[in-house]
């Protein structure tokens, strides 16, 4: 059983179709339907059903996907294994972030490692913290950059802590708080709020902190993207509560202390357990010790 054979198996399964996978694997359709013809007598079983209209996975076929795919990774990362063994770090780097990290200069390092591992193709993501660690668990994401409530913590991942804050409320230049050197939750819970998704780990933070202080408030837009929360407020469409580091950087908008705010951690988090060359290598660029730590 050979490497190419698995890769034709696996471009057939995800194409459901022999020319579009031959086309995928820069080899004539008949080259490869030869291979996975023997591929086929040599297991005893047939993997696709063919008709004139579809291509389609027998249960024969289904059960040696999975294990075909793991055999390709296997092989890629060995590969990958072997170069960064010689100093050379190639491959693919996924990166995760939330808009509103600052303990890390995202474009900066990413800069950084460009520069130094030209080989690597970067790919940034952009979502929420807990959609993050799901796609970093599942292998989708190497590497991604967090934002939580004090109360929670990354699981199932390697993580390290970046950085504390506190929120910060965000108001319209023209809001009678602006002109507050501080305010308390009380004196916000009256206000139409402008924030993240509901249960949103962004969003999370300031319910938990209304909530301990028995206060109620009304959340009016919901959005998910920080950016265009803060174009709301500067259009006193409402307030809201962000992180201070963040707030600092926007513009079009004034931001108050609170004095009973809640706090935040940044994190940065990674694969646990199998680790590519790329992902080591960025998480060395962002000098982060012990990376092996897994919460």
């Amino acid at each position: 059983m050979e490497l190419q054979q698995m890769r034709y198996v696996v471009a057939v399964a995800e194409t459901n179709s022999f020319t579009r996978a031959a086309e995928r694997c820069l080899v004539v359709q008949s080259a490869l339907s030869h291979q996975i013809a023997r591929l086929e007598q040599e297991l005893g079983a047939k993997l696709f059903e063919r008709t004139t209209r579809r291509v389609r996975l027998t249960p024969a076929g289904a059960a040696f996907l999975p294990a075909a795919r793991q055999c390709l990774e296997a092989a890629e990362r060995a590969s990958l294994e072997v170069a960064a063994a010689i100093g050379e770090v190639r491959g693919e780097l996924a990166v995760g972030v939330i808009p509103s990290v600052t303990a890390v200069d995202i474009p900066g390092a990413l800069r950084d490692y460009h520069q130094r591992y030209p080989q690597v193709r970067i790919s940034l993501r952009v979502g929420a913290s807990d959609d993050l660690v799901d796609q970093v668990k599942q292998g989708a994401i190497e590497v991604a950059f967090l934002g939580l409530p004090t109360t929670m913590r990354p699981h199932g991942v390697g993580v390290r802590e970046l950085a504390r804050d506190r929120l910060v409320a965000v108001v319209a230049p023209d809001h009678p708080l602006a002109a507050e050197p501080a305010v308390e939750l009380r004196q916000l819970c009256s206000e139409v709020f402008v924030d993240l998704p509901a249960k949103t780990a962004g969003r999370v933070q300031s319910d938990l902190a209304f909530a301990a202080a028995g206060l109620v408030r009304d959340v009016a837009f919901e959005v998910t993207n920080a950016d265009f929360l803060a174009r709301l407020v500067g259009q006193g469409l409402g307030v809201a509560m962000l992180p201070s580091a963040y707030a600092a950087r926007l513009s079009g908008v004034t931001t108050v202390e609170v004095i009973d705010a809640p706090a935040r951690v940044e994190y940065v988090i990674w694969r646990a357990g199998s680790r590519t060359p790329a992902a080591t290598a960025f998480l060395r660029v962002l000098d982060i010790p012990d990376v092996d730590a897994t919460a």
